[in-house]
């Protein structure tokens, strides 16, 4: 976590409830800059390939709205700019956000008495530089059967809609049916601590060594 006030500003580029707060458990402040791509049009193989892809996508498409609208501040040295993704896969098969409530129905009852993988990315662009430093983990979620009542409440409240494969692990009608997380909860809930900083460390501290 960090402890001592940072000598570089971050920008969150995600809307992301859950990102926003880990963000904010590891001590650092930001702002929110978001992307508006069109995630469908980019499809890879691989969910590590994917995940990264969508990640580099949502930087370069701030890049460019900063690039438009001008730099939001300039009272630090270096902004850095955090962007993620995350997707899960059931049975081989990759799931990002539910498109209708079928589909998110589906999604959640495969999970009952079941497991499922989720992977996701992070990418940290120094905007003094220009570098990107990213990497992706992956996490496996255990579940004991889920009621389908409850089911039902996840669907009705709309939470299953915003996140990758209708998966909100820290949801209050979810946890209790969560048997094991082998891996980072952190990573389920789409931005992985240690991963992130780790980042952060590389974009500064590499970057400035590089820079001497």
């Amino acid at each position: 976590m960090a402890t001592n006030t940072p000598s570089f500003k971050i920008i969150l580029g995600s809307s992301s409830k859950a990102r926003k707060q880990i963000l904010s458990e590891m001590g650092y402040e930001f702002t929110i800059l978001t992307a508006d791509i069109d995630e469908q049009s980019i499809r890879m193989e691989k969910p590590e390939d994917l995940v990264v892809a969508l990640a580099e996508a949502k930087a370069d498409a701030i890049i460019q709205r900063l690039l438009t609208e001008g730099p939001l501040e300039e009272d630090a040295p270096t902004t850095l700019l955090i962007t993620a993704d995350t997707v899960v896969v059931y049975r081989g098969i990759i799931r990002e956000k539910p498109t209708s409530e079928k589909e998110a129905r589906e999604f959640v009852k495969g999970y009952s008495g079941s497991h499922a993988a989720v992977v996701g990315s992070v990418l940290v662009t120094n905007l003094a530089t220009g570098k990107r430093y990213g990497g992706w983990e992956s996490a496996e979620v255990y579940f004991l059967e889920i009621p389908d009542e409850v089911i039902d409440n996840l669907i009705d409240e709309g939470v299953t809609f915003n996140v990758a494969g209708g998966l909100m692990l820290e949801h209050p009608l979810t946890l209790p049916f969560v048997d094991a997380v082998v891996g980072s909860a952190d990573t389920v809930m789409g931005l992985s601590k240690a991963l992130t900083e780790k980042l952060i460390l590389d974009a500064t501290v590499n970057d400035k060594e590089q820079l001497i």
